[in-house]
């Protein structure tokens, strides 16, 4: 890779470029905090060649968020699983979105279905 590639690179959200250290010092709190959400699954960095952990801005977001809540008295693992729940919600919404802005062409094509009736409570 060079030096270009890895200069236009920056602009990706999801590219490795901060070590522990910097991104610790981002964030305002320390790796032992980091390497904490990274053991609830929280955050996966990459790695170094040589071993090093290494976390891009859209990790660096996540771990902020949880940062907040653990700032507020949430414990660690607690606040790692609201920001996973958090993300899976997002997703959720924005795919119902998409279907939702998809139905009116299938609504149109099966116009002519019989109309589904809800279950009853068994």
């Amino acid at each position: 890779m060079t030096t270009g590639d890895t200069l236009g690179r920056l602009d990706d959200d999801d590219f490795p470029a901060y070590t522990m250290g910097r991104a610790a010092d981002m964030l305002g709190t320390t790796q032992g905090f980091l390497r904490a959400i990274g053991e609830a699954r929280l955050i996966t960095p990459l790695r170094s060649p040589g071993g090093h952990r290494r976390y891009s801005r859209y990790q660096l977001w996540i771990a902020a968020r949880a940062r907040e809540l653990v700032d507020r008295g949430t414990l660690v693992e607690a606040a790692c699983r609201i920001v996973i729940l958090e993300d899976q919600l997002e997703e959720a919404q924005r795919i119902n979105a998409e279907h939702q802005q998809a139905a009116p062409t299938t609504a149109t094509a099966g116009a002519a279905a019989a109309p589904v009736r809800p279950r009853s409570a068994a």
